[in-house]
């Protein structure tokens, strides 16, 4: 009998905030995104194992990567939900 098993990463992008880049200090948009590794089981995601939050800069030459936590994550998304209201 044969298991196989593995990890895979989803990315859900949850939106644009308004801020400047930690690592290239370019100000303008930068994407949100959640990350949900998940153990798969006879490739069916089964368990969460991790979730994370980046933010990602969308200068060319840059393309950051810069983890925040959910709390930080969920005030970015509130403060630019305002701004578009």
């Amino acid at each position: 009998m044969f298991l196989i098993f593995g990890m895979g990463t989803k990315v859900h992008p949850l939106g644009w905030v308004a801020m400047a880049c930690q690592v290239c200090g370019r100000a303008g948009s930068l994407l949100l995104v959640r990350e949900v590794t998940r153990l798969s089981l006879f490739f069916i995601p089964l368990i969460p194992l991790r979730t994370r939050y980046v933010v990602e800069c969308q200068n060319p030459l840059c393309r950051a990567r810069v983890k925040v936590d959910r709390r930080e994550a969920e005030r970015l998304l509130d403060a630019g939900a305002s701004m578009t209201q």
